[in-house]
């Protein structure tokens, strides 16, 4: 028998706030990103707002009124120096550094769209974001500006600014980082585009601010909860990557939902949290960025997490007490000797999102540190916070939580039906951190948003109490014999072995059950046999579960923030069965 909708509309969730997290959403107290980023500046203006953390301890700061400061000079250079209207699509494009934050408000104070771009990005993806979005602006890093050549002319952006990673540093740490890249030959390419430097931007930002008597606030005017606020780009694990637009108002109210379940575990000013996850992907950008400088935190920035020993100076000079990560980041420092002899003794919570949470990674990191990982949900078309699991209160183990207050959540089947409870069912949402839609891209947007729902691709199932477990993408699932295998399940079995590091399961045409199961696996050390592994799948799965086919590698392709790649296996394997 289905569950109506109106039982999943009683949200048995809310029962599990607790006292400290109210039922009803409160309405976000600023009008815009701007506004609450001048208060956070006039509140905190002393205290470290950023520190970049390199790989040799090396580091350089900012503080609260630093950055504001800095962002005003970039929001006038952009609107009265480039001429750019409220509105603009200006493309950000760096690691995390110091340049990112002041770039980043810069654009928002300036009342135009940030338009997230990985550095690591391809000339060709480059152009498909450039062109896509409209850009007119790019603030790029300068070790990846001579990708700019041969695509620049086919986009609309007329001015490039070009930071790099040790922007804001002192002189000599300036030049001693610069010297590192030389003797690891890793010597700057040139820049033959035309351009302008980050600081020489400032400057002149600056100066004309001073000059003209420039009131930035006034960029902002009529900017409000329905106003565009970013473009950010899906992260292509499915497809083609698209623009999710999303508001002030968006972001703001997720801003308000996840303050609402976890603001009382936080003491304004005296936070540190841990950036390893780049900030131009929307978890960190929402969680690490804004919502830790909303509070006054000490953001500290590390501009690569790879390899994993890039974290070690940052945890030793530090005293860290937030960090986000994904499963594979957790998993990693964990197999790093130097974190489990010394675990960092401030930490008060880890939060995981991206990709499922295996869990003995859970486990094995709560023996290790003391602390709980709390596994959230979401997606970049939400901005992307939809459920957490509560960090004092109940907390279910290989669950995603509960929905944050505002939040409708369903189940429903192929035909848009609520699935009985307990079953599993595509999750679909609703709330005011939804997306406005797709750039540019009304029919997609009519196939995620649907009646003012957001349909996510995700299957999972709820429990009695409204917590919900992700089973798996829908795109992934693998049909054996008329049988649903999901491979996360698979996975987390597989990842109870002590000698696995690393594991994939994808699902392969089979000619007797229509799918069969394939796992990727990445050893720990050496031994490990494909027999012990369907040895050990056995005692945990059902045999249509079981992994037909193995293989060992070295690595598996993986995101920028470390969410492993499905997709580029079986396309891998799709290759190599077609030829």
């Amino acid at each position: 028998m289905n569950l109506p909708a109106p039982l999943y509309d009683l949200q048995p969730w809310v029962e599990h706030y607790g006292t400290h997290v109210a039922r009803d959403l409160p309405l976000p107290a600023q009008d815009n990103l701007a506004q609450l980023l001048a208060q956070s500046a006039s509140r905190f203006a002393k205290e470290t707002a950023f520190t970049t953390c390199m790989p040799n301890g090396m580091h350089g700061s900012l503080s609260f009124a630093q950055v504001d400061a800095y962002a005003d000079a970039f929001a006038v250079y952009l609107r009265q120096v480039l001429g750019l209207a409220q509105g603009a699509r200006v493309a950000l494009q760096t690691p995390n550094c110091l340049a990112y934050p002041v770039a980043a408000f810069g654009i928002l104070k300036a009342g135009c769209v940030l338009v997230n771009t990985n550095p690591l990005y391809t000339p060709s993806e480059m152009e498909h974001q450039f062109r896509d979005s409209g850009a007119e602006a790019l603030v790029i890093v300068d070790m990846f500006a001579d990708k700019l050549d041969g695509i620049l002319a086919r986009t609309g952006i007329r001015q490039v600014i070009v930071a790099e990673v040790p922007q804001f540093f002192s002189p000599v740490p300036r030049a001693v980082i610069r010297g590192v890249m030389k003797w690891w030959n890793r010597a700057l390419p040139k820049i033959t585009v035309k351009h302008i430097r980050f600081d020489w931007a400032l400057a002149e930002g600056a100066m004309v601010r001073q000059r003209d008597n420039v009131d930035v606030a006034a960029f902002t005017q009529g900017i409000g909860h329905s106003s565009l606020a970013a473009l950010q780009y899906t992260g292509g694990t499915t497809g083609v990557s698209k623009g999710a637009m999303l508001t002030h108002g968006n972001l703001l109210n997720n801003l308000t939902q996840a303050f609402a379940m976890g603001r009382s575990h936080i003491e304004e000013g005296k936070e540190v949290v841990l950036t390893a996850l780049p900030l131009y992907h929307i978890f960190a950008f929402t969680f690490n960025l804004l919502c830790f400088y909303t509070v006054g935190a000490r953001n500290v920035l590390v501009p690569s997490p790879r390899p994993i020993q890039n974290l070690q100076r940052a945890f030793d000079n530090y005293k860290i007490t937030w960090i986000s990560g994904v499963n594979t980041l957790f998993n990693a420092l964990m197999n790093e000797e130097w974190f489990t002899a010394f675990p960092p003794r401030h930490l008060k919570a880890a939060v995981a999102g991206g990709a499922a949470l295996q869990h003995a990674v859970a486990e094995r990191w709560q023996s290790i540190t003391g602390t709980r990982i709390a596994e959230g949900y979401g997606l970049t078309e939400s901005s992307p916070v939809v459920c957490f699991n509560p960090i004092s209160g109940t907390h279910k183990p290989d669950a995603i939580g509960i929905p944050v207050p505002g939040t409708g959540v369903r189940l429903v089947d192929d035909a848009g039906k609520p699935v009985a409870l307990g079953e599993p069912g595509e999750l679909i949402v609703s709330g005011p951190q939804v997306m406005q839609g797709y750039w540019n891209r009304p029919d997609e947007t009519a196939k995620t948003v649907r009646d003012g729902w957001l349909y996510t691709g995700d299957i999972a199932i709820m429990d009695r109490d409204g917590y919900f477990k992700i089973v798996d993408r829908k795109k992934d699932m693998i049909l054996v014999s008329g049988f649903n295998v999901y491979p996360n399940e698979v996975e987390d079995a597989i990842a109870k072995m002590d000698a696995v590091l690393e594991v994939a399961v994808i699902g392969v045409p089979d000619s007797k059950s229509g799918e069969a199961v394939r796992a990727y696996i990445v050893p720990q050390g050496e031994g490990l046999t494909e027999e012990a592994v369907r040895a050990h799948c056995k005692r945990l799965l059902t045999d249509y579960k079981l992994p037909r086919n193995i293989e060992f590698r070295k690595e598996l392709p993986k995101t920028p923030i470390g969410k492993i790649l499905r997709k580029d296996l079986k396309a891998e394997y799709q290759a190599k069965a077609g030829g």
